[in-house]
């Protein structure tokens, strides 16, 4: 097995990288990208073929003499399980490596009621649709939880989450861990979503911002097709950045003048309920838009003139080539106030390249996202050359 282990881009890791992205498809491109001998590629492609983690899959045109080979990833040789948990709804799937949805089931499930009985109930989801496709345990390659809270991407812990109240954190891993002995990977949603809406859309955009605004606020920022985090997982927290003419709008953090504390969902909801609408969450003011109720509508429109001076510290520090809007209230009136104030306030030059967009994975953006983290983190080159 050490002849199929090195370092760098030479490992039998990193040629699997390479095939799986998409960067080479043949021996003969390997070696050219690589430098390494026929003999000695041939060694490591062995032991990613026996694996079943690579498969050879036909022939491509040839220019003269024997057709090459080409090489695939398996997707299909192991399976993810990806939930995707909102503040009172979750979805849940079983995937293939290349994302495709196998099973998937989602419902209403309240993220204030702690994370034993949310995490369980996962879990009763992921084995019940297991059974659905005739799949085992056995085959799962990893776990992926996205949550509407920051998160410390390196232990998997939720850290003092506004809106997840007994999650501040809890061993998620841990709790996952008893029912399936697989890795667990946990992160925010607007992190998952950014990966999962850039990977299906934007795949050459180097520098991808996606801003969540549901029941509150947050970012996902995709550079060179991995998702910047911070230092400890901060990055992309922009719900919780002072605003000017808050006045005392208390938010969920416990501070005040927050951005969410008056342009989330969750402050329209509250804002329209002193109207005399009935509105408790995101997801009912968002029927309320499409329904073209004035109050929502004018509401929208403000939050997204609040949300757009914020962005505009944001694309003028990054340079984006794209901003998306997602959530329950990525409606036109939003997104016609952010506009409205992010070209006003920014400079010509960082927006003169910019893409302000809005989704297009809808619901399924954050299980698409956090799939594909746990295909790249359990197949990374480094998780690879470990396992061989």
């Amino acid at each position: 097995m050490g002849q199929t282990r090195a370092d760098g881009a030479t490992s039998a890791g990193q040629l699997l990288h390479l095939v799986r992205t998409g960067a080479a498809g043949t021996r003969g491109e390997l070696q050219q990208l690589t430098g390494l001998s026929r003999s000695t590629l041939g060694l490591r492609l062995e032991a990613l073929l026996r694996n079943g983690w690579l498969i050879e899959a036909g022939s491509t045109a040839s220019t003269g003499g024997r057709p090459p080979t080409v090489l695939r990833f398996a997707a299909g040789h192991a399976l993810v399980l990806a939930a995707d948990l909102d503040t009172r709804h979750a979805r849940a799937a079983v995937l293939d490596l290349a994302g495709e949805v196998l099973a998937e089931k989602s419902g209403e499930l309240v993220v204030a009621d702690g994370p034993e009985i949310v995490l369980d109930t996962i879990a009763d989801w992921f084995t019940a649709l297991l059974e659905d496709v005739g799949r085992s345990p056995g085959e799962v390659a990893g776990i992926g939880l996205s949550v509407p809270g920051p998160v410390e991407f390196d232990t998997g812990l939720v850290i003092r989450p506004p809106i997840m109240p007994g999650w501040d954190e809890y061993p998620i891993r841990e709790r996952l861990g008893r029912r399936f002995d697989v890795p667990v990977f946990v992160d925010n949603d607007a992190n998952a979503m950014a990966l999962g809406e850039q990977a299906a859309g934007y795949p050459d955009c180097p520098a991808f911002v996606l801003v969540k605004v549901s029941t509150g606020i947050g970012a996902g920022v995709v550079i060179d097709g991995s998702v910047f985090r911070g230092i400890d997982g901060g990055a992309g927290d922009i719900g919780h950045i002072r605003v000017r003419d808050a006045g005392d709008a208390k938010c969920q953090c416990g501070s005040l003048g927050c951005l969410a504390a008056v342009a989330s969902g969750g402050a329209l909801a509250g804002a329209l309920s002193d109207l005399g609408v009935t509105a408790r969450s995101g997801t009912d003011v968002r029927e309320l838009i499409a329904a073209g109720q004035p109050d929502a509508l004018r509401l929208a429109r403000e939050a997204g003139r609040r949300v757009g001076e914020v962005l505009a510290t944001v694309v003028s520090v990054l340079n984006p080539g794209v901003l998306m809007i997602a959530g329950d209230l990525a409606d036109h009136h939003f997104v016609a106030g952010v506009h409205e104030v992010l070209y006003q306030t920014t400079l010509p030059r960082a927006t003169r390249h910019l893409e302000v967009v809005t989704g297009r994975l809808a619901d399924r953006a954050a299980l698409q996202g956090i799939g594909r983290l746990v295909v790249d983190e359990v197949y990374s080159p480094a998780g690879v050359d470990a396992r061989l």
